[in-house]
């Protein structure tokens, strides 16, 4: 939608349709895994400071959220699960949603540099323009490992939080940001498998449109074994322990049984029943990282109240 379209309603834009240009629920996510990094490392940090770095880091994920609104508010009015955000609605205009957030990006870094590091906001600035750049202006229209590479831009937040503690990284930081990456792909593929019309018609080359879904299929199952590695290993970091390689065992069994049921669902009996199946396994992707973070914030509670297991084995 075209500036001039959209600025016979631009001046009706209210809080929240600002507040939705921040894609609050990817914030959510961002917020969340920020803070356990931040929880989780070593050292401490002043309550305020803390509260005030995520904050910073919140409005920079909220920034990636708005800059890519601008870029992609044509695809996003031509898919379903889009059409209502606030540029190709007519709420915003494109201009508005641009200046907006190249605004935020500006004050969220700068603010994290002058409450916390200069590192951690250097990586936040690093991974507005990841987002942003690389993945919306650069990866998404063009290969169908879309989702693959700009993944790590999702999963850069915990190493942020991390590093607003201790200055820098660590293999610690390094295995968070793992997690998270390595579960990007099968968690997108496995809702583009119920949502492949959207990406078809906007010509978004997801892996579903590009190769098909059986073979997304296969792909959601190859990278939920390694998933299972990548998290296992974790456990047996500074950062895990008995609790979070319990959550580990069971949430991976789980999405290793439904990457499996879906390998061997046939498109038909998928269509039949709404891909139900394919839902579920969405759901639970949300639902495995959450809990994994959480067993990771739990275990920092444990060693900080010195109840964990005593020499708990550490391989990395």
């Amino acid at each position: 939608m075209s500036d001039a379209t959209a600025t016979e309603y631009g001046n009706e834009a209210q809080f929240e349709d600002y507040f939705a240009l921040l894609k609050p629920r990817v914030m959510s996510l961002v917020v969340f895994t920020a803070a356990v990094g931040l929880l989780v490392a070593p050292g401490s940090v002043d309550p305020v400071i803390a509260f005030a770095s995520i904050l910073f880091i919140a409005m920079g994920a909220g920034a990636s959220g708005a800059l890519n609104m601008w870029w992609d508010c044509d695809i996003d009015a031509i898919m379903k699960r889009t059409q209502n955000r606030p540029v190709p609605s007519g709420r915003i205009t494109a201009h508005n949603a641009m200046v907006f957030g190249l605004w935020l990006s500006v004050i969220s870094v700068g603010m994290l540099a002058i409450t916390a590091n200069f590192f951690a906001a250097g990586f936040l600035a690093f991974t507005i323009f990841f987002y942003s750049v690389v993945y919306t202006m650069g990866l998404k229209r063009r290969t169908p490992q879309n989702i693959v590479l700009g993944g790590a831009s999702g999963a850069f937040p915990p190493m942020i939080g991390w590093a607003v503690v201790t200055g820098g990284v660590s293999i610690e930081s390094l295995l968070m940001f793992a997690l998270i990456f390595v579960w990007t792909p099968p968690h997108f593929w496995s809702l583009s498998l119920f949502l492949n019309s959207d990406f078809t018609k906007a010509g978004v080359p997801m892996l579903t449109v590009t190769h098909g879904k059986p073979t997304t299929r296969r792909y959601i199952l190859g990278y939920t074994v390694l998933l299972t590695i990548v998290s296992l290993l974790a456990a047996f970091s500074s950062i895990g322990g008995p609790v979070y390689l319990a959550v580990a065992v069971v949430m991976n069994a789980q999405f290793l049984l439904g990457a499996w049921k879906l390998l061997n669902r046939s498109e038909a009996a998928a269509e039949a029943d709404f891909f139900t199946a394919e839902r579920k396994v969405f759901k639970l992707s949300l639902l495995y990282l959450a809990l994994h973070f959480t067993a990771l914030l739990v275990e920092a509670g444990l060693r900080a109240l010195d109840l964990n297991v005593a020499n708990w084995p550490q391989v990395v």
